[in-house]
């Protein structure tokens, strides 16, 4: 071949191999084929293949649409029937505490105070804590178990069992309850910043307005239980000694949390509280190119951090921090901060174990009962009876609480069949007072922030909508991402108003359910019931049995349903799968139903956890749904939730299993085989 036709052929080989270029950039880089894949869009579309280049959707469709976009690079996954759905979005989770490290750990499991006792013993000498230092029980079931007996009748006996060389804080799955032993309540600091520790005596004094946060024995002792965050003033004053060491370990090796996520499904959550002392897991997590997850940050700047000593909180210092954090992220694809966190109360779960019981903390409209409780000839925990606090006896007490301590109390309780301190009238506590709700959100929404409210308790949740009203009629923003974390009771008006507001509600679906141990801490104080047994405690006209965790009714008012897991309370396990299936069953796996009324569709679970939680995040026009376009954002799991809930299976739901989790595209979590 001449030189003329050798530069000839050069060039036409130099055309094809252009041309295939050409035709390659037009090809996938991912192809999903034999799928049932539910894209959860506007018409809840079913297809069975999909197509992906360049990080989004460039095909949802049928197998020989997507085959036409393969090419030599392409990477053709056989799905073999099995589901897809949308990258998972967790509404509400705290994702800073979801990875497990070697330290004393409990992991939820009942203990009674006898094994409590032994397993804090069995930390200081596994771990060799110098005498002196904080032990940490991170992970304690303060709601199952804890079984006092003669020898430890309390959790500050128990807990003094564990160590008196070291301070112990047992810290509650749920985040509000904690124990602590002799040691450790010695260290109680007052508002002042002052060592006076928490007895009887700083009780009346010091702490004379925290009444409500701590448990007492019939002495008028604390009994080691304290909740909520006067746990803090003990072990503090900003984060607890376990949690400074756990978010030390997650910094030095941040890609723990976001393979846990990958491996639930997750693509996309709210971190629903995150100090500003937590930005540098973020940012690290960002320079190394891992945050495989897209995350809103709901801001969470505590109130009493802001306060001054004449009592006025500094508004203007808390907003100026978020907007800063806010700016920071602006434009950022993979992390916006236009969130803030208030927590408006408490918890419903008061302690029926406690000698005298401990009330709930949670606001509520109505002030709570007095339940008496004692054992069923099968040595089972059961209501007895109830104080009627309105006697005359009760208000001698009242009148007079100092006369019935000691000595005083025991001849009182031989005479009457319970403590003095049963004739206590309460209705829980906010926080903060109303005004100072009202004020925050108001100056928060002005400022631009939708807010994230943590409401447990029926007032809480009617002064958190009244908040949002009042904020939303002054500022005329209607900031539309306005959401209630929780919702564990609401009073059927306040879900209407719910409703009409368009308010989002993230529900942890995995507590709607009976659960015998803890539902004995929760609805006597709120229902007269008799008895122990599942029936008794949720007779069907029971306030708390038509109210619990409205989810449906939410739905039908015109509320909006995410989905939140909550993790790591309860456990560090997001279960995604478990919180859908319960949406769906409202119940325990062999436990009797909560409420069935309550439940909702499966299609309907799904979406809380995909599209919806979208545009709750404000990345509704991003990810939530399979669709061309949006970013390439999936998971393949192991069965197919649709059909069993279709044919009456829904429990199955509860042990789905992720197979692999895809985000921007990228194939972030493959299952073992």
């Amino acid at each position: 071949m001449g030189l003329t036709g050798r530069l000839a052929a050069g060039i036409a080989a130099a055309w094809l191999v252009t041309a295939a270029q050409a035709m390659d950039a037009d090809r996938a880089d991912t192809v999903v084929l034999h799928a049932r894949i539910y894209t959860a869009d506007a018409e809840r579309h079913m297809a069975t293949a999909l197509a992906v280049r360049g990080g989004r959707f460039v095909f949802v469709g049928d197998d020989d649409g997507a085959r036409a976009l393969v090419g030599a690079t392409t990477r053709v996954i056989d799905a073999r029937g099995r589901l897809v759905l949308p990258g998972l979005i967790d509404s509400h989770i705290h994702p800073t505490s979801i990875v497990a490290w070697d330290n004393c750990d409990a992991d939820n499991r009942p203990m009674s105070l006898s094994q409590l006792a032994a397993f804090v013993r069995g930390c200081v000498r596994r771990y060799h804590t110098p005498p002196g230092q904080w032990v940490t029980l991170r992970q304690w079931n303060y709601a199952n178990g804890n079984q006092p007996s003669a020898r430890y009748p309390t959790m500050r006996a128990a807990l003094d069992a564990g160590s008196l060389r070291h301070p112990v804080h047992a810290l509650g799955t749920d985040g509000h309850h904690g124990g602590f032993n002799s040691v450790a309540l010695a260290l109680a600091r007052n508002s002042a910043g002052e060592v006076v520790g928490l007895s009887r005596a700083t009780l009346q004094g010091d702490f004379a307005g925290e009444r409500e946060r701590v448990g007492i024995d019939a002495r008028g002792e604390p009994d080691g239980m304290v909740n909520e965050t006067l746990q803090l003033n003990i072990d503090g004053p900003d984060d607890y000694a376990g949690d400074r060491e756990d978010y030390a370990n997650l910094l030095r090796d941040p890609q723990r949390m976001t393979q846990r996520l990958g491996q639930s499904g997750i693509t996309a959550m709210l971190d629903a509280a995150m100090p500003q002392s937590q930005l540098p897991l973020y940012e690290k997590l960002l320079a190394a190119g891992q945050l495989t997850v897209r995350t809103c940050i709901a801001q969470f700047l505590d109130p009493e951090s802001f306060r001054d000593p004449s009592g006025h909180i500094d508004y203007a210092g808390m907003i100026g921090i978020a907007s800063a954090t806010r700016a920071h992220f602006d434009g950022n694809p993979l992390i916006r901060a236009d969130v803030a966190k208030y927590f408006v109360d408490g918890g419903l779960d008061g302690d029926p174990k406690a000698s005298p019981p401990t009330l709930p903390n949670g606001a509520v409209l109505r002030p709570y009962l007095q339940p008496i409780f004692g054992h069923s000839a099968a040595g089972r925990l059961e209501v007895t009876g109830y104080v009627d606090t309105a006697s005359a006896d009760c208000q001698a007490v009242r009148a007079n609480p100092t006369a019935y301590a000691g000595e005083a109390a025991e001849s009182f309780r031989r005479s009457h069949g319970y403590l003095p301190q049963q004739c206590r009238i309460s209705s829980g506590a906010l926080y903060e007072t109303r005004e100072e709700v009202l004020e925050f959100v108001r100056q928060f929404h002005a400022a631009g922030f939708a807010m994230h409210m943590h409401v447990i308790g029926d007032r809480a949740a009617r002064v958190a909508i009244d908040a949002i009203e009042a904020a939303r009629a002054e500022s005329g923003l209607g900031l539309d991402r306005d959401g209630l974390a929780h919702l564990e009771l609401a009073a059927p008006e306040d879900v209407a108003r719910i409703g009409r507001d368009k308010l989002t509600v993230a529900f942890t679906y995995a507590w709607s359910t009976v659960n015998a141990e803890y539902d004995l801490s929760t609805v006597p104080f709120i229902d007269p019931v008799i008895g122990g047994s599942d029936a008794a405690v949720h007779p069907a006209d029971g306030y708390y049995e038509r109210n619990a965790y409205a989810v449906r009714s939410v739905q039908e008012a015109g509320g909006r349903l995410v989905g939140g897991s909550d993790a790591d309370v309860e456990t560090r396990d997001p279960r995604p799968f478990v919180n859908i299936a319960r949406a769906v069953t409202r119940r325990i796996p062999g436990a009797p139903v909560l409420n069935g009324a309550q439940t909702i569709p499966l299609r309907d679970a799904i979406d809380s956890y995909t599209i919806s939680g979208a545009r709750f995040l404000g990345w509704g026009e991003e990810t939530g749904s399979i669709e061309a376009g949006k970013s390439a954002e999936f998971v393949i799991v192991d069965r197919d939730i649709l059909k069993l809930a279709d044919a009456g299976h829904a429990e199955d739901i509860e042990k789905t299993r992720v197979l692999s989790t895809w985000f921007r595209g990228s194939e972030v979590y493959v299952a073992r085989p």
